[in-house]
């Protein structure tokens, strides 16, 4: 079978509808999230009340598959010792003093389900955020126990009702759950399906990633962690070599790139290498860390002729600035599979 890029089909209204649900689910994010932040309001309030009684934790776990975005959230914020712990048991130094939280969009997870089990054994402080009629919900039964009630399964919605929950216990960075909605929403307006090509960035982006081996960077923590998602998106939506990784890690690929030649056809049917294109996400981090990293990948790219892509946000909080970069980045991947064509 022979693979290739139509870029008209982006404008193509029967094109897009053959994708209309993946593309609906991604414009409904912000409602998701307003929705799950809302139901969960009560809940919240409670496990703050609780929270106070028992005053500050030794130590935060966050257990489960899901740990590592609470990860990148906290590890720069949370006043006493984080762990992220992903397997199905716990550290075993934890006990009563310490504060287990846990995502579970899902609630079936089995090894969350063995986590959350045994951090009731241990008389551990447990803060859940599952569905309530879930397998992981009745694990999480017990009287140092709360669950943060959630229905979307969606992973980004889950993870603002917990910040927002540990925002208000003062072991985490502000989050706000409108804030990360709005940020959402303004992402899937200006990438709506309807909107044409010449002034759609993330029909632009498909564009620019078709027919490459996508390199993606983010700088910061949380940006790194969008970098991976986006990647993993752009690899499932049409198979290309999409990696992400440290600026160590991109710059030997970016190096070993075939200068570009002006002589090349780029009509030449014969050519079968796809040359790289850094796709940079730009979360408005200052850090000279991040500007001397960023100024390496760029002048790798600019010496070997390598196309460089950027997606910005002007989000005003750290979680909203990743929940921005990560459905852009989502959206252009939708469109890359929108425009492949398998004859």
């Amino acid at each position: 079978m022979v693979s290739w890029f139509d870029e008209s089909r982006l404008d193509d209204a029967s094109a897009l509808a053959q994708h209309d649900v993946r593309l609906r689910e991604l414009a409904e994010s912000g409602a998701r999230v307003r929705r799950e932040a809302g139901d969960a309001a009560e809940a919240i309030a409670e496990a703050v009340a609780r929270s106070r009684e028992n005053g500050q934790p030794r130590a935060v776990i966050a257990a489960g598959p899901d740990s590592r975005l609470l990860r990148a959230v906290l590890e720069p914020w949370c006043p006493v010792p984080f762990v992220a712990w992903p397997g199905p048991a716990l550290p075993g130094w934890a006990g009563s003093l310490d504060l287990v939280v846990v995502l579970a969009p899902d609630g079936s997870d089995t090894g969350t389900a063995s986590a959350v089990a045994e951090a009731n054994r241990r008389g551990c402080q447990v803060v859940v955020a599952c569905p309530p009629a879930s397998m992981v919900a009745e694990h999480a039964a017990g009287r140092w126990s709360t669950i943060l009630p959630v229905a979307t399964r969606d992973q980004l919605a889950t993870a603002v009702v917990m910040l927002s929950y540990l925002d208000q216990v003062q072991l985490g960075p502000a989050t706000d759950a409108d804030q990360v909605a709005q940020a959402l929403d303004d992402v899937a307006i200006s990438c709506s399906p309807h909107r044409d090509l010449a002034v759609n960035p993330a029909k632009m982006l498909a564009i620019a990633l078709a027919d490459t081996n996508p390199l993606v960077w983010g700088g910061t923590v949380l940006a790194a962690r969008a970098a991976r998602r986006i990647a993993e998106s752009v690899r499932r939506a049409s198979g290309l070599t999409a990696i992400a990784g440290d600026a160590e890690h991109l710059l030997p690929i970016l190096e070993a790139a075939r200068p570009r030649d002006v002589f090349d056809d780029p009509f030449d049917e014969g050519a079968t290498v796809r040359r790289p294109v850094l796709l940079v996400l730009e979360d408005g981090s200052q850090s000279p860390y991040f500007r001397e990293q960023r100024g390496r990948l760029l002048a790798a790219a600019s010496e070997r002729g390598v196309r460089v892509e950027s997606i910005e946000t002007e989000a005003s909080s750290e979680v909203a600035c990743y929940a921005s970069l990560l459905l852009s980045g989502t959206y252009g991947a939708e469109y890359l599979r929108v425009g492949l064509v398998t004859d």
